[in-house]
C-alpha cells in the first residue's frame, strides 16, 4: 500500500520533505474512489503566461534574488486557511532561505462567529462589527480581502501571533489597510512594548505604512477611537525586504465571483500584492444556485480577470474546479449538486481563454457523488461541501505535486522551444 504523510510525496515528487509533527498518515490505496492520476495542471494550448511564471519562479530559487507573489482567491475553503497554508508550507519548506513575508492577512476572529486561519492567532480587547462582500447591501467600500471589520467609541487593541514555528516569517514593514469613517484615527503598531507610528499615510489608497524592527512572533495594532470616531479595517499586509516567495490567501465565507466584483478597492489593493500567479478557488457558491447560469459565471470570471490584468497583464492563472458537493434538502437529507460538472466545463473554457491551467479537483475526487465517499473516509465534513482538516491537507499536498509537475513541464517545453528555434536559425543560415 502507498502511504502519504499528508505531505504527499507519492505520485510525482522526488523532493525530500521535512515532515511536520503529529502527521496523519493516509493509505492511498484505501481511497479507490479517487482519481489521483488526474493530479496535474491541465494546460491550455497557449502557455505564454505559465512558462514565464515558472521561469521566474526557478530564477528566484536558483538566483536567490527577486520575488514571486502567488495569490489564492476563494470562499470558505480559503478563509479556513488549511488548504492554502498546506500549499504555502509545502513550497516554503523546500526553500527556507527564500521565505518572504507572510503576506496579506485579515483578523477574521475579531468579529463574532468568524473563523480564522490556524497559522496565526488573533485576540482583541473588544468585538468588531463585520462586513463581507457577500452581503446584499455593502455599507462600506471593501478591498482585495473582500471583508472588513470596524470599531468605534474606544481604544481597541488587536494582537496577532504567528503560530508556525517552522516557517519563520520575518516582518519589518506593515501595511494597515483601512480608513476612519469619522474623526482622525491613526492606528499605531506595537512590538515588544515599542510603539511605531506610520511613516506614510496614503488616504487616497487607504493605507497606513509602518517600518518596524524585524520580528517573527507577534505584534499589536492599537486603534485609538474616541466617542466621535469610527475606524474600518480591510486588511493587514506583512512584508520584508528580502528576496523570496510570498503566498497570499484571500477568502470569504460564502463568496462567489460576483462578490469580489463588488469590492471597490480590489485593484488598488492588489497593486500591493504584485501577483505573478493567481489561483482561483471561486465557484462552489455560484454553482449552489438552482438557476446556475454558466454563461454569466464565465463572464463574471472574465471581468474579475480583467481587473487582475490591470495590475499585471502577464499574470498567470490556475483554475481550481469546484469540488463535488451535495445540497441539503431537509434535516439529515442531501442530494447531489448536478451543477458541479457544468461549472467544471466553464473552468476549462476560462483556461483556454486566458492561457491558464486547470487543476481538476472534481475529477481528482472521483467525479459526481464522490463527496459522500470522502465523507465516509473522514476527509469531508457532514455538510458534504467542506473538507476535514485531513482532507484539506491532502488536497494541499496534491495541488503542490501538480504545481511542481507543471514547473518541470514548462522547463521541458522551454528547452524544446529553444532547441527548435536554434535549428531554425541554423537552417536559415545554411
Amino acid at each position: 500500500m502507498k502511504k502519504i504523510a499528508s505531505l504527499i510525496v507519492i505520485l510525482c515528487c522526488t523532493c525530500s520533505f521535512s515532515l511536520f509533527a503529529q502527521e496523519e498518515y493516509i493509505l492511498l490505496d484505501t481511497l479507490d474512489f479517487a482519481n489521483f492520476q488526474a493530479d496535474t495542471f491541465s494546460f491550455s494550448q497557449d502557455t505564454s503566461l505559465l512558462m514565464p511564471f515558472f521561469a521566474k519562479y526557478e530564477s528566484v530559487i536558483t538566483g536567490k534574488s527577486g520575488n514571486i507573489n502567488i495569490v489564492q482567491i476563494g470562499g470558505s475553503h480559503i478563509q479556513a486557511g488549511t488548504f492554502s497554508n498546506r500549499i504555502r508550507r509545502n513550497i516554503l519548506i523546500q526553500h527556507t532561505d527564500l521565505i518572504a513575508g507572510r503576506g496579506m492577512i485579515f483578523p477574521y476572529s475579531t468579529a463574532k462567529k468568524c473563523n480564522n486561519p490556524a497559522d496565526y492567532k488573533v485576540s482583541k480587547t473588544r468585538e468588531f462589527s463585520l462586513i463581507r462582500n457577500v452581503y446584499q447591501n455593502i455599507e462600506k467600500p471593501l478591498g482585495v480581502t473582500g471583508i472588513a471589520v470596524y470599531t468605534r467609541d474606544s481604544i481597541t487593541d488587536i494582537t496577532i501571533k504567528m503560530n508556525d514555528k517552522e516557517i519563520p516569517y520575518l516582518t519589518d514593514m506593515i501595511y494597515i489597510l483601512g480608513f476612519p469613517d469619522t474623526g482622525n484615527v491613526v492606528p499605531s503598531v506595537w512590538i515588544d512594548s515599542v510603539e511605531y507610528k506610520p511613516v506614510e499615510i496614503d488616504t487616497a489608497s487607504r493605507r497606513f505604512i509602518y517600518k518596524t524592527a524585524p520580528f517573527k512572533d507577534s505584534f499589536l495594532i492599537r486603534i485609538p477611537c474616541d466617542s466621535n470616531s469610527v475606524f474600518t479595517l480591510t486588511g493587514i499586509l506583512l512584508e520584508n525586504q528580502n528576496p523570496g516567495i510570498t503566498f497570499h490567501s484571500l477568502g470569504v465565507n460564502g463568496a462567489s465571483v460576483e462578490s469580489y466584483l463588488k469590492c471597490d478597492y480590489f485593484v488598488k489593493d492588489l497593486e500591493l500584492l504584485k501577483p505573478d500567479m493567481v489561483i482561483f478557488g471561486l465557484g462552489i457558491n455560484d454553482a449552489a444556485d438552482r438557476d446556475f447560469d454558466t454563461l454569466q459565471f464565465q463572464q463574471e470570471y472574465l471581468l474579475l480577470i480583467e481587473r487582475i490584468k490591470q495590475v499585471n497583464p502577464n499574470c498567470a492563472f490556475v483554475f481550481v474546479t469546484n469540488n463535488d458537493s451535495f445540497k441539503r434538502v431537509s434535516k439529515g437529507k442531501y442530494c447531489v449538486n448536478n451543477n458541479g460538472p457544468l461549472a467544471r466545463g466553464v473552468f476549462y473554457k476560462l483556461a483556454a481563454q486566458t492561457g491558464g491551467a486547470v487543476w481538476d479537483q472534481f475529477e481528482i475526487m472521483g467525479g459526481l457523488k464522490s463527496m459522500d465517499k470522502w465523507r465516509i473516509a473522514g476527509l469531508a465534513q457532514k455538510d458534504r461541501v467542506h473538507f476535514t482538516h485531513t482532507g484539506y491537507n491532502l488536497l494541499g499536498d496534491l495541488f503542490y505535486n501538480a504545481f511542481i509537475h507543471a514547473k518541470n513541464k514548462c522547463a521541458r517545453l522551454e528547452t524544446e522551444l529553444l532547441q527548435k528555434n536554434n535549428k531554425i536559425i541554423i537552417n536559415s543560415r545554411n
